[in-house]
């Protein structure tokens, strides 16, 4: 998610400055800004809605708390969706993930541009069920790279920003995201992006 033109950014530059100097109603102009972007990042991690919206509330009580802390030199949605990022890795650490739901899109986005036929539905279905119990598995540190990169097509700079880390290391964890995917070492992805919901 980014703003569409500078006069958005100066309005939330403005917010941002109001915000941090305690008027709770420019926080909530930036938090309906960011709130689902937010939720969509939480709704991928996380897999169902109530623990999304559980997540999204605690991702805005967080970022209310840290406002002093935001460094001006960074973009304002990627230190969002990073307190959202690892509020939801401490969670998934917390318990054992649930299968999320690939080609379920909260925010309403649908892919097929035509009508397949029912043979191919059921191939296409049997693959994303594959995928899905696949990711599931994923740890924690490696589905967020993924579903940042795939879902919302975010760069290794933007990615490494958001996670703390060097875009070398996200590109290997992606790397090794993708070999666990395909099913060990050395393998390649035997499924075209769209069975992810995303191509």
């Amino acid at each position: 998610m980014r703003m569409p033109a500078q006069e958005s950014q100066e309005q939330e530059s403005e917010w941002l400055r109001q915000a941090q100097n305690g008027d709770a109603s420019a926080f909530a102009r930036l938090a309906d800004t960011y709130k689902l972007p937010v939720y969509n990042l939480c709704y991928r991690m996380l897999g169902n809605g109530p623990d999304a919206e559980d997540a999204t509330q605690e991702t805005f009580v967080r970022v209310y708390s840290k406002l002093h802390t935001f460094r001006p030199e960074r973009k304002l949605v990627s230190w969002v969706l990073s307190i959202a990022a690892h509020y939801c890795i401490d969670r998934l650490r917390r318990r054992r993930a649930p299968i999320i739901s690939l080609d379920d899109s909260p925010d309403g986005y649908e892919v097929a541009s035509r009508l397949p036929e029912p043979e191919e539905m059921a191939l296409r279905h049997e693959a994303r069920d594959e995928v899905q119990a696949l990711v599931a598995r994923l740890a924690p540190d490696y589905r967020a790279p993924l579903i940042l990169h795939y879902w919302y097509g975010m760069t290794y700079n933007e990615i490494a920003d958001i996670m703390g880390l060097t875009p070398q290391a996200v590109k290997t964890r992606l790397h090794r995201a993708r070999q666990k995917l395909a099913g060990g070492e050395g393998a390649k992805m035997p499924m075209p992006l769209e069975i992810l919901g995303v191509g």
